[in-house]
């Protein structure tokens, strides 16, 4: 199943990639426990979810990462303009990286140049998405900003970020960079932060959301003497063993971690989220915050997404921890059946209450709303 939502804006994007004929080889056959999956595809197995570590990712980093910036304006808490410039890799960056290997991924997996340098929105059950940058996480970020949930953190005793469907992060991205701005005014009270990054494609998390993290923090941290002659061409990162241990000693120093996560959402994604630490340590009342856009665009990720929140909404609250999801999504997925009213109605069957907090009129209709459990209160 290949299916293009034919809007015009919602790949922002600015590359025109022709499809490849390569073609993936079949997934692992997930567990049998697994009850339920994230895009189903009648006899085919989905990819089982799979934790990876950031030294493995940073590991098969290319010696060079070339980016574009992509500029969003918001309105922050105190009702201020704000500007903010986040970096994503070029799409035919990753192209150059995966001729370079020869279009050999190792430990088996997928081949994603298939559909996800191709024309198609989405392969189900192959590729999801992920390579491509949507409108609506654009309006996740607009939210966040005048949410300021950063300075609500701030009471917690640790943050864990989980964005679902991350593809090329724009949510998280932003507030990586809103950490990094806060740290170097020492306007941020160190604590435990968890960035958990989750697609179901893990050659997306390999070869473009943990570069643009990379991205993130080379282009906030310039003045080091690191990266003096890192940006020696415009639009391109020379990568050195030196830069890659710069920024992980930035993440050590700063209290910052990074996991992620590949594969179908189940019980089995579950049970590799909580095996993290960010989930394993004892501090007493973390915050949990969940962020996920364009990931409700048909009944099957609707049911399999609107599970995966509420299951680990329920066990936050049953640790005492506060937890919310902000879901960004269009209000109708034409022709393939998704919509976030479906959502909100499923969301505020399971007691949860939602609160609308953008809406988008023009062009096509989309929508941002945050969810929490009801006996926790509006936070």
């Amino acid at each position: 199943m290949s299916f293009s939502f034919g809007f015009s804006g919602d790949d922002i994007d600015n590359d025109n990639i022709t499809e490849s004929q390569t073609s993936a080889p079949p997934a692992a056959q997930p567990p049998a426990s697994m009850s339920y999956s994230a895009f189903p595809v009648p006899g085919k197995p989905q990819l089982p979810a799979t934790l990876h570590s950031l030294s493995d990712f940073l590991s098969q980093l290319p010696s060079k990462i070339a980016y574009d910036l992509l500029d969003i304006e918001a309105t922050d808490a105190g009702a201020s303009e704000t500007q903010l410039r986040l970096p994503r890799r070029e799409l035919w960056d990753v192209r150059v990286q995966l001729m370079a290997e020869d279009d050999e991924v190792a430990n088996g997996e997928d081949r994603v140049d298939d559909g996800g340098l191709g024309k198609h929105d989405v392969k189900t059950g192959i590729y999801e998405g992920g390579f491509k940058s949507w409108e609506s996480s654009i309006d996740l970020v607009k939210v966040l900003a005048a949410q300021d949930e950063l300075t609500a953190a701030q009471e917690a005793s640790s943050l864990r970020v989980i964005e679902l469907g991350c593809g090329t992060a724009l949510p998280s991205l932003a507030m990586f960079t809103w950490v990094m701005k806060r740290i170097s005014r020492n306007q941020w009270h160190q604590k435990p932060l968890s960035f958990i990054l989750a697609d179901y494609n893990p050659s997306v998390l390999r070869l473009v959301t943990l570069p643009n993290f990379l991205l993130a923090w080379a282009l906030e941290n310039t003045h080091d003497p690191v990266l003096q002659n890192a940006f020696s061409i415009e639009g391109e990162l020379e990568l050195s063993p030196e830069i890659i241990q710069a920024f992980e000693q930035f993440l050590s120093s700063s209290g910052i971690h990074f996991s992620f996560i590949s594969g179908a959402w189940s019980p089995e994604f579950i049970r590799c989220l909580y095996d993290l630490p960010a989930f394993s340590s004892n501090l007493p009342a973390p915050t949990t915050l969940m962020v996920g856009a364009e990931t409700i665009y048909s009944p099957f990720a609707l049911q399999a997404f609107t599970q995966l929140v509420f299951t680990i909404l329920e066990r936050e609250k049953a640790s005492n921890a506060r937890a919310a999801a902000y879901v960004a999504a269009k209000k109708l997925y034409f022709g393939v059946g998704g919509s976030l009213d479906d959502f909100i109605e499923a969301a505020r069957s399971k007691g949860a209450v939602v609160s609308e907090l953008r809406e988008e009129s023009e062009g096509v209709r989309r929508g941002v709303v945050h969810c929490i459990l009801q006996d926790q209160g509006h936070q």
